[in-house]
């Protein structure tokens, strides 16, 4: 059963949404303060948090800023705070969706669902990813083989690091396709996305240099993250 964190301090209003994820078909775990919301949240490791950002002992932001040091679990933040400045922060800081307050409980459950469907779809494309690891693949000049852990271009060796060699098979077997900074994170490093981490955006660095004229064909998508171009150069 899909385990919900519902972090909310106003009782009545958390009895309400309790209620009505429960009767959604979700499992409910609840907190009313921040540090509890983080205990919970390691103990029971739920599928999605929806967090008030206006708590004690801990604000909201404290709570999501200390859940993305550890899990890209999707959080859905609650908050009476209207300011298009305070929603840009929430989300800068990792929140993946933003209900102000006063909510109806149709359009929370669709958000709730929708979130959950994002993920599942997000760990789906990582499993056919993953099963797909062991495959030679041709791009141009580009030859690589995993099972023999090699890579060239042109015919030339190329000396990858086994993060630069994951990422690069990974963009040879996906020309044309963007994948967010999150996804290459869970995909090519094996680990949960933190915010505000630069491992991805170092590594393409490095590998462009290493790629020397061909360092172009992988693309900056705006927003989004990398793409290597469809078409070989």
């Amino acid at each position: 059963m899909t385990t919900i964190l519902l972090v909310e301090d106003a009782r009545d209003l958390a009895r309400i949404v309790a209620r009505e994820l429960a009767a959604a078909g979700y499992r409910v775990v609840q907190a009313a303060d921040g540090r509890t919301a983080l205990a919970v949240a390691a103990r029971e490791r739920p599928d999605l948090v929806i967090l008030d950002w206006m708590l004690p002992e801990l604000d909201g932001l404290e709570v999501l800023r200390e859940l993305r040091r550890s899990t890209a679990t999707p959080v859905l933040m609650l908050t009476a705070r209207g300011e298009e400045a305070d929603r840009v922060i929430g989300l800068e800081l990792g929140a993946d969706d933003y209900l102000p307050k006063p909510f109806g409980m149709r359009e929370l459950l669709a958000r709730v669902r929708a979130l959950l469907r994002r993920d599942q779809l997000l760990r789906r494309t990582l499993a056919v990813d993953r099963a797909d690891r062991e495959r030679p693949v041709r791009w141009g000049a580009f030859a690589l083989d995993p099972a023999e852990h090699r890579a060239t271009l042109d015919g030339e060796p190329l000396d990858l690091s086994p993060t630069e060699f994951a990422l690069l098979h990974l963009l040879l077997r996906n020309p044309g396709r963007a994948f967010s900074r999150a996804y290459l994170i869970e995909q090519v490093w094996d680990q949960e996305s933190v915010s505000g981490d630069r491992a991805v955006d170092n590594t393409v660095l490095r590998l462009r240099k290493k790629l020397g004229d061909y360092g172009d064909a992988i693309e900056t998508v705006w927003g989004v993250g990398y793409r290597l171009r469809r078409d070989p150069p």
